[in-house]
């Protein structure tokens, strides 16, 4: 028995005439109906005849269908740039292999989507500065002290500003978009760690002056083993530091410093050259006389030992003659010093020659000639 005519007591919900959810049954003339889903269908097919033009049927809609059917066909067409990599996900996972740039296909959404990385782009990440755009002055690069302070291994603050050249690794796409939620934010933290590590490990004047290849060869290597082990598809292509030196609080003092320095190893050069020039003169002079005093040595010895030869050979002739041999040595004795002088010593004994004495007049050497006070040289008189 339906429950709106039941009466005396109520029903099986209560008193009165109620329906089942505490209230009873609305009159016909007023209040609200619940809605009917067969009169909702038949409005809406309706409103859509209205919207079609021409009330085109059951074949207007057809033909539509297909239309939408073939845009969405041709909506699965896209196109990889020359520096990007194009990835298709089928039902939002990754389907190998990586596509070539060129103009692509993939199955429409929602089956499949494409992603476009810029996988043969060399990215630039700067540490420690930051561009700013001025409308005055163009584009400018601010300093971040922040970034760029880092404590050397000495206890000393260096100011370090650096760039990264990076890429995509070939064949890492997938680790490139997936393993990693920001690869670039990534790639500049894990320069400036590396960094931070390597010139920890260093003393600050090495790595103003002259470690500086070997600085950037540590943290390339550094930040690819990190990279790698974070399955991020990155590749790191250079390290180039820009900037490597004191604060800018400690750079005056830095620059006495270094002028002190620089006029120290001049004068240590300047006195190096000196010794260079003098120790090799003085070693010189020294041989020169030391090979001076052994050939005079030797040169005496010779003597000695000729004069002693000479004296033995003289002596044993002396032996066998002693009266031919004293004569004989006087004899050459008289020669030897009587030949520079300018004499003629002539016997007029009573066995002499006989030789007549006599001066030779045209021999003899002329006066020298005397400068008069009138300016008038004379030869043998007075003027």
């Amino acid at each position: 028995m339906p429950w709106s005519n039941q009466t005396g007591g109520g029903g099986p919900w209560g008193s009165g005439s109620r329906g089942p959810w505490g209230s009873g049954p609305q009159p016909s003339g007023g209040g609200s109906r619940p809605p009917d889903l067969e009169e909702f269908l038949r409005r809406s097919q309706d409103r859509l005849r209205n919207v079609l033009p021409g009330n085109l049927g059951g074949r207007g809609i057809a033909l539509i269908v297909l239309v939408a059917l073939v845009l969405w066909g041709f909506s699965g067409f896209y196109r990889v740039e020359p520096d990007e990599v194009g990835v298709v996900l089928r039902f939002g996972k990754f389907i190998p292999p990586e596509v070539q740039p060129g103009l692509n296909y993939h199955l429409p959404y929602p089956i499949e989507t494409a992603l476009t990385p810029p996988a043969l782009r060399v990215i630039k990440t700067d540490i420690g500065t930051r561009p700013v755009e001025d409308l005055r002055r163009g584009t400018s690069m601010r300093e971040l002290p922040e970034e760029s302070l880092m404590l050397t291994g000495d206890e000393n603050i260096v100011d370090v500003e650096f760039s990264v050249l990076w890429r995509v690794k070939p064949n890492s796409v997938g680790d490139y978009l997936f393993n990693v939620q920001n690869p670039e934010g990534t790639v500049k933290a894990v320069a400036e760690s590396a960094m931070r590590e390597v010139i920890g490990q260093s003393n600050i004047q090495p790595v103003i002056t002259g470690a500086r290849q070997t600085i950037e060869t540590k943290v390339q290597e550094l930040m690819q083993r990190t990279l790698d082990g974070y399955h991020a598809g990155v590749q790191v292509q250079q390290v180039q530091l820009q900037k490597a030196d004191y604060p800018t609080q400690v750079i005056d003092a830095f620059r006495d410093v270094q002028a002190a320095r620089s006029d120290l190893e001049r004068a240590q050069n300047e006195a190096q050259t000196y010794a260079n020039r003098v120790v090799p003169e003085a070693r010189g002079r020294a041989s020169k006389i030391t090979q001076d005093a052994e050939a005079y040595r030797e040169q005496t010895v010779a003597e000695a030992k000729g004069e002693t030869s000479r004296f033995l050979q003289i002596y044993e002739q002396y032996k066998k003659a002693p009266g031919v041999t004293r004569e004989r040595m006087y004899l050459e004795t008289m020669e030897r010093i009587l030949s520079d002088t300018n004499k003629t010593i002539i016997d007029t004994g009573q066995g002499g020659p006989g030789v007549v004495p006599y001066l030779p007049l045209t021999e003899l050497p002329a006066p020298p000639a005397r400068t008069q006070r009138g300016g008038t040289s004379s030869a043998g008189g007075n003027q």
